[in-house]
Protein backbone atom coordinates (compact mmCIF):
# COMPACT_ATOMS: atom_id res chain seq x y z
CA UNK A 1 0.00 0.00 0.00
CA UNK A 2 1.18 3.52 -0.74
CA UNK A 3 0.49 6.75 1.14
CA UNK A 4 0.71 10.43 0.29
CA UNK A 5 3.33 12.03 2.49
CA UNK A 6 2.27 15.00 4.58
CA UNK A 7 4.03 18.25 3.82
CA UNK A 8 5.51 18.41 7.32
CA UNK A 9 7.12 14.98 6.90
CA UNK A 10 9.40 15.75 3.97
CA UNK A 11 12.47 15.20 6.12
CA UNK A 12 11.56 11.49 6.41
CA UNK A 13 12.57 10.87 2.77
CA UNK A 14 15.46 13.32 2.39
CA UNK A 15 18.08 10.63 3.06
CA UNK A 16 16.63 8.39 0.33
CA UNK A 17 17.36 11.10 -2.27
CA UNK A 18 20.69 12.30 -0.88
CA UNK A 19 22.60 11.07 -3.95
CA UNK A 20 20.36 12.80 -6.48
CA UNK A 21 21.43 16.28 -7.53
CA UNK A 22 18.27 17.88 -8.87
CA UNK A 23 16.91 21.33 -8.10
CA UNK A 24 13.42 20.03 -8.85
CA UNK A 25 13.82 17.55 -6.01
CA UNK A 26 14.91 20.42 -3.80
CA UNK A 27 11.69 22.21 -4.74
CA UNK A 28 9.79 19.49 -2.92
CA UNK A 29 12.24 18.69 -0.12
CA UNK A 30 12.53 22.37 0.80
CA UNK A 31 8.77 22.84 0.83
CA UNK A 32 8.15 24.98 -2.25
CA UNK A 33 6.09 22.72 -4.54
CA UNK A 34 5.37 19.14 -5.55
CA UNK A 35 4.10 16.07 -3.69
CA UNK A 36 5.42 12.72 -2.50
CA UNK A 37 4.16 9.18 -1.94
CA UNK A 38 5.78 6.48 0.21
CA UNK A 39 5.35 2.90 1.35
CA UNK A 40 5.29 3.81 5.06
CA UNK A 41 4.50 7.16 6.64
CA UNK A 42 6.80 6.69 9.62
CA UNK A 43 9.72 4.75 8.18
CA UNK A 44 9.61 4.92 4.38
CA UNK A 45 11.92 2.61 2.46
CA UNK A 46 10.82 3.71 -1.01
CA UNK A 47 9.56 7.10 -2.18
CA UNK A 48 8.18 8.90 -5.20
CA UNK A 49 8.43 12.68 -5.61
CA UNK A 50 6.43 14.41 -8.32
CA UNK A 51 7.05 18.00 -9.43
CA UNK A 52 5.02 18.95 -12.47
CA UNK A 53 5.82 16.61 -15.36
CA UNK A 54 8.80 15.07 -13.57
CA UNK A 55 8.87 12.16 -11.12
CA UNK A 56 11.79 10.92 -9.03
CA UNK A 57 12.20 7.56 -7.31
CA UNK A 58 14.54 6.38 -4.55
CA UNK A 59 14.81 3.59 -2.02
CA UNK A 60 14.32 -0.15 -2.49
CA UNK A 61 13.69 -0.52 -6.22
CA UNK A 62 12.99 -4.25 -5.92
CA UNK A 63 10.20 -3.99 -3.37
CA UNK A 64 6.52 -4.57 -4.08
CA UNK A 65 5.89 -0.98 -3.00
CA UNK A 66 8.25 0.24 -5.71
CA UNK A 67 6.15 -1.54 -8.31
CA UNK A 68 3.00 0.04 -6.92
CA UNK A 69 4.59 3.50 -6.95
CA UNK A 70 5.72 3.03 -10.54
CA UNK A 71 2.07 2.64 -11.50
CA UNK A 72 1.10 5.70 -9.46
CA UNK A 73 1.47 8.03 -12.46
CA UNK A 74 -0.49 10.39 -14.72
CA UNK A 75 -0.85 9.59 -18.43
CA UNK A 76 2.54 10.98 -19.39
CA UNK A 77 5.53 11.97 -17.28
CA UNK A 78 9.33 12.04 -17.23
CA UNK A 79 10.94 9.70 -14.72
CA UNK A 80 14.43 10.28 -13.31
CA UNK A 81 16.34 7.73 -11.22
CA UNK A 82 20.04 7.26 -10.54
CA UNK A 83 20.63 3.55 -9.94
CA UNK A 84 20.72 0.55 -12.26
CA UNK A 85 18.14 -1.23 -10.10
CA UNK A 86 15.60 1.55 -10.64
CA UNK A 87 16.36 1.76 -14.35
CA UNK A 88 15.87 -1.97 -14.74
CA UNK A 89 12.60 -1.84 -12.78
CA UNK A 90 11.23 0.98 -14.93
CA UNK A 91 12.27 -0.76 -18.14
CA UNK A 92 10.63 -4.00 -17.00
CA UNK A 93 7.35 -2.55 -15.73
CA UNK A 94 6.86 0.09 -18.43
CA UNK A 95 8.63 -1.59 -21.35
CA UNK A 96 5.75 -0.91 -23.78
CA UNK A 97 5.31 2.67 -22.63
CA UNK A 98 8.78 4.19 -22.30
CA UNK A 99 11.17 6.18 -24.40
CA UNK A 100 14.65 6.40 -22.92
CA UNK A 101 16.79 9.42 -23.74
CA UNK A 102 19.55 11.59 -22.31
CA UNK A 103 19.19 14.94 -20.57
CA UNK A 104 22.22 17.08 -19.85
CA UNK A 105 23.35 18.40 -16.48
CA UNK A 106 25.54 21.47 -15.96
CA UNK A 107 27.80 22.52 -13.14
CA UNK A 108 25.90 24.65 -10.63
CA UNK A 109 28.41 27.46 -10.34
CA UNK A 110 27.21 31.09 -10.44
CA UNK A 111 30.75 32.22 -11.33
CA UNK A 112 30.22 30.77 -14.81
CA UNK A 113 27.49 33.32 -15.55
CA UNK A 114 28.92 36.66 -16.61
CA UNK A 115 26.59 39.66 -16.56
CA UNK A 116 28.48 41.63 -19.21
CA UNK A 117 28.45 38.65 -21.55
CA UNK A 118 24.71 38.14 -21.06
CA UNK A 119 23.93 41.85 -21.32
CA UNK A 120 25.43 41.85 -24.79
CA UNK A 121 22.73 39.52 -26.06
CA UNK A 122 19.87 41.84 -25.08
CA UNK A 123 20.70 44.23 -27.91
CA UNK A 124 20.31 41.50 -30.53
CA UNK A 125 16.50 41.47 -30.39
CA UNK A 126 15.15 41.69 -33.98
CA UNK A 127 13.05 44.65 -35.06
CA UNK A 128 9.35 44.16 -34.37
CA UNK A 129 9.95 42.06 -31.26
CA UNK A 130 9.63 43.35 -27.69
CA UNK A 131 11.12 41.89 -24.50
CA UNK A 132 8.78 42.07 -21.51
CA UNK A 133 8.72 40.84 -17.95
CA UNK A 134 5.88 38.38 -17.29
CA UNK A 135 3.20 40.37 -15.49
CA UNK A 136 -0.41 39.48 -14.70
CA UNK A 137 -1.70 40.28 -18.18
CA UNK A 138 1.02 38.27 -19.90
CA UNK A 139 0.75 35.29 -17.56
CA UNK A 140 -2.95 35.08 -18.45
CA UNK A 141 -2.29 35.57 -22.16
CA UNK A 142 -3.47 32.57 -24.20
CA UNK A 143 -0.42 32.65 -26.48
CA UNK A 144 1.92 32.33 -23.49
CA UNK A 145 0.08 29.31 -22.08
CA UNK A 146 -0.17 27.71 -25.53
CA UNK A 147 3.56 28.14 -26.04
CA UNK A 148 4.30 26.31 -22.78
CA UNK A 149 1.91 25.69 -19.89
CA UNK A 150 5.04 24.81 -17.90
CA UNK A 151 6.00 28.50 -17.71
CA UNK A 152 3.65 28.87 -14.74
CA UNK A 153 2.07 25.42 -14.34
CA UNK A 154 3.74 24.40 -11.08
CA UNK A 155 2.39 27.42 -9.22
CA UNK A 156 -0.98 27.44 -7.47
CA UNK A 157 -2.33 30.49 -9.32
CA UNK A 158 -1.36 33.52 -11.37
CA UNK A 159 -0.81 35.45 -8.17
CA UNK A 160 1.33 32.67 -6.73
CA UNK A 161 3.57 32.82 -9.81
CA UNK A 162 3.79 36.62 -9.59
CA UNK A 163 4.68 36.37 -5.89
CA UNK A 164 7.20 33.53 -6.08
CA UNK A 165 8.21 33.06 -9.71
CA UNK A 166 10.11 34.99 -12.38
CA UNK A 167 9.75 35.19 -16.11
CA UNK A 168 10.36 37.15 -19.30
CA UNK A 169 8.82 36.81 -22.72
CA UNK A 170 9.16 38.22 -26.22
CA UNK A 171 6.05 39.61 -27.88
CA UNK A 172 5.50 39.96 -31.63
CA UNK A 173 2.33 41.55 -33.00
CA UNK A 174 0.58 41.08 -29.67
CA UNK A 175 1.49 37.39 -29.34
CA UNK A 176 3.99 35.75 -27.01
CA UNK A 177 6.46 33.94 -29.27
CA UNK A 178 9.28 33.12 -26.83
CA UNK A 179 9.65 32.88 -23.09
CA UNK A 180 11.88 31.92 -20.18
CA UNK A 181 10.56 31.45 -16.67
CA UNK A 182 10.88 29.59 -13.39
CA UNK A 183 9.61 26.07 -14.04
CA UNK A 184 10.18 25.40 -10.36
CA UNK A 185 11.76 27.21 -7.42
CA UNK A 186 13.95 26.16 -4.52
CA UNK A 187 15.83 27.96 -1.76
CA UNK A 188 17.89 30.68 -3.46
CA UNK A 189 17.26 29.45 -6.97
CA UNK A 190 15.01 28.33 -9.79
CA UNK A 191 14.88 25.80 -12.63
CA UNK A 192 14.60 27.47 -16.04
CA UNK A 193 11.87 26.69 -18.59
CA UNK A 194 12.46 28.02 -22.13
CA UNK A 195 10.28 27.75 -25.21
CA UNK A 196 10.00 29.50 -28.60
CA UNK A 197 7.23 29.27 -31.17
CA UNK A 198 8.30 27.18 -34.17
CA UNK A 199 7.57 30.05 -36.60
CA UNK A 200 10.00 32.32 -34.76
CA UNK A 201 12.97 30.02 -34.17
CA UNK A 202 16.52 30.51 -35.48
CA UNK A 203 16.27 34.23 -34.70
CA UNK A 204 18.09 34.30 -31.37
CA UNK A 205 14.93 34.89 -29.35
CA UNK A 206 15.66 32.13 -26.83
CA UNK A 207 19.12 33.63 -26.28
CA UNK A 208 17.68 37.07 -25.56
CA UNK A 209 14.86 35.97 -23.27
CA UNK A 210 17.05 33.51 -21.37
CA UNK A 211 19.71 36.17 -20.87
CA UNK A 212 17.09 38.52 -19.44
CA UNK A 213 15.93 35.92 -16.92
CA UNK A 214 19.46 34.93 -15.90
CA UNK A 215 20.45 38.57 -15.43
CA UNK A 216 17.40 39.13 -13.24
CA UNK A 217 18.38 36.12 -11.13
CA UNK A 218 21.94 37.43 -10.77
CA UNK A 219 20.58 40.80 -9.64
CA UNK A 220 18.37 39.07 -7.07
CA UNK A 221 21.18 36.82 -5.81
CA UNK A 222 19.51 33.55 -6.81
CA UNK A 223 20.83 30.79 -9.06
CA UNK A 224 19.13 30.05 -12.41
CA UNK A 225 19.69 26.33 -12.93
CA UNK A 226 19.72 24.98 -16.49
CA UNK A 227 19.04 21.35 -17.39
CA UNK A 228 19.01 20.59 -21.12
CA UNK A 229 16.50 18.30 -22.78
CA UNK A 230 18.16 18.17 -26.22
CA UNK A 231 21.20 19.27 -28.23
CA UNK A 232 19.71 22.68 -29.02
CA UNK A 233 19.19 23.41 -25.33
CA UNK A 234 22.68 22.10 -24.56
CA UNK A 235 24.24 24.43 -27.15
CA UNK A 236 22.24 27.42 -25.92
CA UNK A 237 23.29 26.80 -22.31
CA UNK A 238 26.96 26.68 -23.31
CA UNK A 239 26.50 29.90 -25.29
CA UNK A 240 25.09 31.60 -22.20
CA UNK A 241 28.02 30.47 -20.06
CA UNK A 242 26.93 27.24 -18.41
CA UNK A 243 29.57 24.51 -18.19
CA UNK A 244 28.47 21.01 -19.18
CA UNK A 245 28.88 18.37 -16.47
CA UNK A 246 27.36 15.08 -17.65
CA UNK A 247 24.46 13.39 -19.44
CA UNK A 248 21.94 11.31 -17.53
CA UNK A 249 19.15 8.91 -18.44
CA UNK A 250 15.53 10.00 -18.44
CA UNK A 251 12.42 7.95 -19.18
CA UNK A 252 9.36 9.37 -20.87
CA UNK A 253 6.46 7.18 -19.71
CA UNK A 254 3.37 7.46 -21.90
CA UNK A 255 0.30 5.46 -20.94
CA UNK A 256 -1.53 6.39 -24.14
CA UNK A 257 1.27 4.77 -26.13
CA UNK A 258 0.41 1.35 -24.71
Amino acid sequence: MIYKLNDDSRNKIASLFENMNSTMLLSYLQGHMGEASVDDLENPTVAQVMVGIFVFYAGDANSEAAKELLYNLPEHIYAIVNTDDWKKRIETIHKERIEKFERFEFEKNPKHLDSKHLQGYLSSLPEGYELKRMDESLVNEDSLQELSPEFTGQFDSTQDFLNRGLGFCIVHKGQVVSGASSFSIYDNGLEIEVATDSDHQKMGLATVVSSALILDCIDKGIYPNWDAVNQESLNLAKKLGYVFKQPYDTYYINYKKA
